[in-house]
């Protein structure tokens, strides 16, 4: 697995666990919807300063992420 679908993975299990939506989520990291689901499915690969805006919001550490 590359690290864009371990990502992708974590990205998905770590917001479902926080009940939160893909659009609560990108509120939270001024992200637009559709990016953060093109990340969740791993269609574009993401900064690492978005890396670090998605932690932030999900209040995880960015390795978590990464896994």
């Amino acid at each position: 697995m590359d690290l864009k679908e371990a990502m992708a993975v974590n990205l998905r299990r770590i917001r479902h666990e926080k009940n939160l939506t893909q659009e609560q989520l990108a509120e939270r990291t001024n992200l637009s919807m559709r990016y953060v689901g093109s990340i969740e499915r791993g269609k574009v690969s993401a900064s690492v300063t978005v890396l670090g805006q998605i932690a932030d919001a999900l209040g995880i550490d960015p390795s978590e992420l990464l896994r």
